[in-house]
């Protein structure tokens, strides 16, 4: 990273340089303002430090010109004077922190510090968003099928809006998916996407995550924390599996929807974002509020469209396209070739009834690509609770019920896994709370 440091004291840019030089920076100097506009303009610093009081050229007038220029740095100002209105001043035109002289080479590196982490923030979320942006759009959410289609519209009418949306569906059914569609097919695609997943996270720590906390605040936090909502700023919140969250917490999130304001976790100062929110479940949020369990006034603030995205066996003819699609996906991914997939495997594919939806029928194809040793995709190359499962319809005796069904795919898996729970969420395509929840309802669960 480079730093450039501006001032006439030669003291100063000596020590500066050498602290610099310690913590790995590439750094230049200059003893006044023009000099230093024109090392600036040449070397594009990621740091400029930079004093007040120059000749030729004072600081506030570089740090205008920086501006200016919209060459991204950031600044820590300094001077030897301490008046109200410099300092002011050198805020608004946008300096990073400001420093009285005589420095403090404490408040100094302290200041450095957070420098750097909001640097590499910034990079990596920069970096993220042109990631991510390349992976999620429309057209990859894949289907033909009228309920698809439907789903296709509704992107297209909300993601120019900053209307709250509620997705609802089965795990595996693509909810992530459709809310990234949504974001980056709107005029926020620049801004951060940030999933916050409510079921992973006890109530301390889920709140934390979202509205950030100030240092001290419990125990373990040791410095200030911004919250999720606090950094999208004008970006989007996905908030999946919003059922999990905790009674203290919806308040908060209520208030969050209907004034856009918030407080850190022991903080008092109230804070603002014009963060998007949207939320997907799998859980029945109707029957949560009928029993108490989900605030009724928030289920109405964030059910203001609802987009339901259905299980595959909802939508059975979008699977041979949808494994045309996964197969480029994962052939690109692991640089492999299967193009080709046997009419045995695809009857297979096509009579199955996919519990985990989309997301298992990928981790399917994505293991059976693994392990196959040319261009096409052989019944053998299946995953064997798959292959080896009894035939459907006559052949297999009386219809069982589906959450029976489920329950012994479920045990299989297990069982094929040698009862590791978080292979067997991968292999289904599931959470950990909903393979939980499936156990704790079945005889093998108890």
């Amino acid at each position: 990273m480079k730093a450039l440091i501006v001032d006439d004291e030669e003291a100063i840019r000596e020590t500066l340089e050498m602290l610099l030089r310690e913590k790995g920076y590439d750094v230049c100097t200059a003893a006044d303002g023009h000099a230093g506009l024109r090392i600036f303009e040449e070397a594009q610093p990621q740091v400029l430090i930079l004093d007040i009081r120059l000749p030729g050229m004072d600081g506030l007038e570089v740090l205008q010109r920086v501006r200016a220029s919209n060459i991204p740095v950031t600044v820590i100002m300094m001077t030897a004077f301490h008046d109200m209105e410099t300092t002011v001043q050198a805020m608004k035109l946008g300096a990073y922190e400001y420093i009285h002289k005589p420095i403090d080479l404490d408040e100094f590196e302290l200041a450095l510090d957070k420098v750097a982490g909001t640097i590499g923030f910034s990079t990596r979320l920069d970096n993220l968003i042109r990631e991510i942006s390349k992976d999620y759009k429309v057209d990859d959410i894949v289907g033909n099928t009228r309920c698809m289609k439907e789903i296709f519209k509704i992107i297209g009418l909300v993601a120019c809006t900053a209307t709250t949306v509620l997705i609802r569906g089965e795990s595996g059914t693509g909810k992530e998916l459709i809310a990234r569609a949504i974001h980056f097919n709107s005029p926020r695609a620049a801004e951060p996407f940030i999933p916050v997943n409510c079921s992973t996270l006890v109530e301390n720590l889920f709140e934390s995550e979202l509205f950030g906390h100030e240092k001290g605040s419990f125990t373990g936090a040791a410095r200030q924390k911004k919250g999720k909502v606090e950094l999208a700023q004008g970006g989007t919140i996905f908030l999946d599996e919003v059922g999990d969250i905790t009674a203290s917490v919806q308040v908060k999130l209520l208030r969050f929807l209907h004034e856009r304001e918030f407080e850190r976790v022991g903080g008092e100062e109230i804070l603002r974002s014009r963060a998007r929110i949207i939320a997907a479940t799998n859980r029945d949020l109707p029957a949560l509020v009928e029993a108490k369990q989900f605030r009724e006034d928030l289920y109405f603030r964030l059910n203001v469209v609802e987009i339901y995205a259905p299980p595959l066996m909802q939508r059975q003819a979008d699977i041979p396209v949808l494994v045309d699609h996964l197969l480029n996906k994962i052939n690109a991914s692991l640089n492999r070739n299967v193009t080709k997939i046997h009419k045995d495997v695809m009857d297979a594919i096509l009579g199955y009834h996919w519990p985990g939806n989309v997301r298992e029928l990928e981790n399917v194809l994505t293991r059976s690509v693994v392990v196959c040793k040319g261009n096409v995709l052989l019944p053998e190359y299946l995953p064997d609770f798959f292959a080896n499962r009894s035939q459907r319809s006559a052949e297999s005796g009386p219809i069982k019920p589906l959450v029976k069904v489920v329950e012994e795919h479920v045990l299989r898996t297990l069982e094929f896994t040698n009862w590791h729970k978080g292979e067997t969420c991968k292999l289904l395509g599931i959470s950990r709370p909903t393979l939980r929840r499936i156990m704790n309802e079945s005889d093998f669960g108890r």
